[in-house]
């Protein structure tokens, strides 16, 4: 989700906003991509994506799983770990490594470099444009020869509820 141009107006998954948006949105994209694509999103691909898009937070594994698992989808790992392959493959979901954890991804079909910031106390997960971040890598890189096929730029600190919080 683009920012408002405005750099002192926090990232939409750190400031209030239509959630039901983002979800009903990228959850229409992930439709169409998956028939354009011809891949099966099937029921429990799908409702592994929706409990990503529930809030801005990453989620791991066996999150995912126990709530797959109490609406029926079955309660062994392969489950969830299929489904969230599936939907990282597709580039509906990235992988948070800092936090063992995956994320909606919220610009799917578009080319991007995703720079994380992750906040340490609520553990909102903000997606923002990572091509500064990748410029600069491919800059070093160039120098050592080396040729980068993707990036995943994580960032770990506070979101603005949280900086007041600890001020408080």
């Amino acid at each position: 989700m683009p920012r408002t141009g405005d750099p002192s107006q926090p990232a939409p998954a750190f400031a209030p906003h239509d959630h039901s948006h983002c979800c009903g949105d990228l959850l229409l994209r992930a439709d169409q991509m998956a028939r354009d694509r011809r891949v099966r999103l099937t029921p429990v691909r799908r409702r592994t994506l929706e409990i990503l898009l529930e809030s801005h937070r990453a989620m791991g594994a066996y999150d995912v799983l126990e709530r797959l698992s109490d609406e029926g989808f079955g309660n062994q790992p392969p489950v969830a770990y299929r489904a969230l392959e599936f939907l990282e493959e597709q580039g509906f979901a990235h992988r948070i490594r800092r936090l063992n954890a995956f994320a909606a991804c919220m610009h799917p079909g578009e080319a991007h470099s995703p720079a994380f910031f992750i906040c340490r106390l609520c553990k909102l997960v903000a997606e923002a444009p990572g091509e500064p971040v990748r410029a600069a890598m491919e800059g070093a890189a160039l120098d050592l020869g080396f040729v980068i096929e993707a990036t995943n730029a994580e960032a770990l600190g506070l979101c603005p509820a949280c900086q007041q919080a600890e001020a408080a």
